[in-house]
């Protein structure tokens, strides 16, 4: 049973940084692309950025220049720095795992395994 877990969320005043981490565990996919969304109250998940298995990131432009994603040594482990954040970057944020290559269409139907979320608040 596989299982991904986040940590790090929390509040920030605009311009502040945040790191975010994701566990995963039991993922045994032959994987794969690492991905982290993000979900504000009344609107849809929206892929943020992405990490293939030999740690290549893509990111949504919404992010591009002030996100930057990696994967541990052992891919167990991920994490999503992210600085000059801003109100509109308020969500809940989440870490998926999927079977696929990263794609820019961020189809949250491509990963199969999600965690829970953790929440970012940005203030002004």
């Amino acid at each position: 049973q596989e299982h991904l877990k986040e940590s790090g969320g929390g509040s920030v005043q605009a311009g502040g940084s945040l790191r975010l981490s994701c566990e995963v565990s039991g993922y045994t996919e032959s994987s794969t692309c690492m991905g982290w969304f993000r979900q504000a109250p009344g609107k849809e998940r929206e892929g943020v950025a992405g990490i293939e298995s030999d740690g290549s990131p893509r990111y949504a432009d919404s992010v591009k220049g002030r996100f930057a994603a990696s994967r541990g040594n052992t891919k167990n482990t991920m994490t999503l720095q992210m600085n000059s954040l801003k109100p509109e970057d308020t969500a809940m944020y989440y870490c998926a795992a999927s079977p696929y290559y990263c794609s820019d269409s961020w189809s949250p139907s491509d990963y199969n395994a999600w965690g829970q979320g953790i929440q970012v608040t940005v203030s002004s």
